[in-house]
């Protein structure tokens, strides 16, 4: 339903959408975000949590979830699953020292399951399978080295991403600054987090949410700080955007953009990916402001009937832009200026060596679906932890699950890149392709997965890259590929120019006409079938590309053209359409 600004809103939102959710009865009883999770802590029966408290732990940034891989077997032996928690930790911007790694790669090592350290597409990083046991060190283990994972997860504003610019350094540092006052200023404000985790003291208090309420937000909310022309963090796969406007090298402004997001459901067609939209521009003074209005507005005005159509997204389009943007004006008490000009042109990160324009050099990783494990021919893991131990200046984790060994002086370049080598960690065989495919987690640990994605990836991109050198395709060109294993949109595959997602074990929907610059969703090209058969449509489709292609035209914009796959305008309308 849309409207137009003189309607009566709140007569809109009381007309019936349905019961409240589940969820909004859970978060009203939980006392702020506590719930029993302390005395499900002390359970030593069960590995898992139970009732409540296993969606309320994600509020304090876990997932439970279990080995996927052997829950037959344990089920056969009379077991419970293997209960573990995933954690995602907060770092607006992905900029962690490497005192801090060291410290998560030894818990890492020495604490979970599988000993890896997970680069995620929230430009964070996670730790998969933690026993019951070690939760609570984990926690503490974090806060000694001053990392939290407060709100990374549940109904809540979640990890502030910020582009990994360290080459243009003050502007950057300006970016970044604003990425963590925006974090600070939306985090949940009860004392749930201290008191669980790091037994804090227990004061008689009572707790208030100014700006995420009693009941927090319908659903998650995500927002970043993009440096333009690189849209390394996919502005659109997210609910607020500040777009940095910038003149002579000073920061002086954001365009503000509201509504993007990815997720949606296998045969609803109430749900869709959707682009953000533009709402203007802000002087740097009114950023806070706009960012809680826009929050508070969603909060008051999003769906809490229906959480598959609670988003932003669809708050915007079942009350209109127009109205949401005048609500957002007057709670900030500012009016929108007309966008300043910018352009996205490139997305995904520079690998290998640049120089900053204050003289230092930054090294950009390749790290493949992010995943920082020793392999036997690649010990990845124990590479990075060598090069902690000498690197003075910081590390910035991506969006695209890549890492930057940032600030390195001339002096000790060498050193770095030897190591880098050394340890596998540069690779100069390493495709475009290759770089510019990306993939969730998915099996064997998120529950939520239908099919691989991970696992799936690099023997599917060496295929992908024998049908492009089968065609003449040059070394230095590549497609955005992306694959989740789930609709969900970990992965961001709606923002691709191919995107496959899973749907079953060995199939998936493939998706194509996205872009290069991220600003155009891919719309379904076929339904439900196997990798071999998205091969062979891609072996096709690619030949058309390399013989009918204009110059410098880039897979996506080819089949929008040439009518392979019709144009997403406006997702509501042209996505099922």
């Amino acid at each position: 339903m849309s409207i137009d600004k003189d309607t009566n809103v709140q007569e809109v939102l009381g007309q019936v959408l349905g019961p409240l959710s589940d969820n909004e009865r859970l978060k009203k009883e939980s006392n702020f975000l506590r719930g029993t999770i302390e005395q499900d802590l002390q359970d030593n029966i069960t590995g898992g949590f139970t009732a409540d408290n296993f969606q309320l732990i994600r509020f304090h940034g876990m997932y439970q979830q279990d080995d996927r891989d052997i829950r037959a077997e344990r089920t056969k032996q009379k077991l419970e699953p293997l209960h573990n928690v995933m954690l995602r930790a907060r770092m607006p911007g992905g900029i962690i020292t490497p005192k801090q790694w060291l410290a998560i790669d030894q818990f890492a090592t020495e604490h979970t399951l599988y000993g890896s350290i997970r680069l995620t597409t929230r430009q964070t990083f996670q730790f998969h399978g933690v026993l019951k046991p070690n939760i609570k060190l984990m926690h503490q283990t974090l806060n000694q080295i001053g990392i939290d994972s407060i709100a990374t997860a549940g109904d809540v504003n979640r990890n502030v991403l910020c582009t990994s610019n360290p080459v243009e350094s003050e502007l950057h540092q300006e970016a970044y600054e604003w990425a963590k006052k925006i974090s600070e200023h939306l985090l949940p404000k009860t004392r749930a987090y201290a008191e669980i985790w790091l037994d804090g003291e227990k004061v008689e208090t009572t707790d208030e949410e100014p700006i995420l309420g009693s009941t927090y937000l319908p659903r998650k909310f995500k927002t970043t700080v993009v440096i333009p022309p690189h849209n390394d963090i996919d502005v659109h796969a997210n609910d607020l955007n500040f777009v940095a406007i910038a003149n002579e090298g000073k920061l002086i402004g954001f365009n503000v953009l509201v509504g993007g997001g990815l997720a949606m459901t296998h045969g609803d067609t109430s749900t869709y990916p959707r682009r953000a939209d533009d709402f203007g521009f802000i002087p740097l003074e009114k950023t806070l402001d706009i960012a809680a209005a826009v929050v508070t507005t969603q909060r008051d005005w999003g769906n809490r009937s229906n959480r598959k159509n609670a988003k932003t997204k669809y708050t915007l389009d079942r009350i209109g832009i127009d109205v949401f943007k005048a609500e957002v004006e007057k709670r900030a008490g500012i009016q929108f200026e007309a966008s300043r000009p910018y352009e996205f042109t490139t997305r995904g990160d520079r690998i290998g060596w640049a120089e900053g324009i204050d003289g230092k050099f930054h090294l950009a990783l390749f790290i493949e679906n992010g995943r920082l494990l020793d392999y036997p021919d690649k010990p990845l893991k124990s590479g990075v932890a060598e090069i902690a131990k000498i690197h003075k200046g910081d590390f910035r984790m991506t969006a695209n699950q890549n890492l930057i060994i940032a600030g390195v002086p001339k002096s000790q370049k060498a050193k770095i890149d030897k190591l880098a080598r050394q340890y596998g960690l540069i690779d100069d065989t390493v495709s475009e392709q290759r770089k510019n495919s990306m993939a969730c987690v998915a099996f064997p640990t998120c529950p939520l997965a239908m099919a691989e994605a991970e696992r799936f990836l690099p023997d599917f991109v060496t295929q992908v890259e024998s049908i492009q050198k089968k065609h003449g395709l040059g070394e230095d060109e590549s497609i955005i590929l992306r694959v989740t294993g789930c609709p969900n949109g970990c992965g961001r595959a709606m923002l691709a120019e191919v995107g496959l997602v899973g749907k079953a074990p060995g199939r998936y929907n493939l998706h194509l006409g996205g872009n290069v610059a991220g600003t155009r969703v891919p719309k379904m090209y076929k339904e439900n079938i196997t990798d071999k058969q998205i091969l062979e449509e891609l072996d096709q489709l690619i030949g058309r590309w390399v013989k009918e292609r204009h110059e410098g035209e880039g897979f996506g914009d080819f089949t929008i053209r040439t009518g392979i796959i019709a144009e997403v305008t406006v997702s509501k309308r042209d996505f099922h359409a």
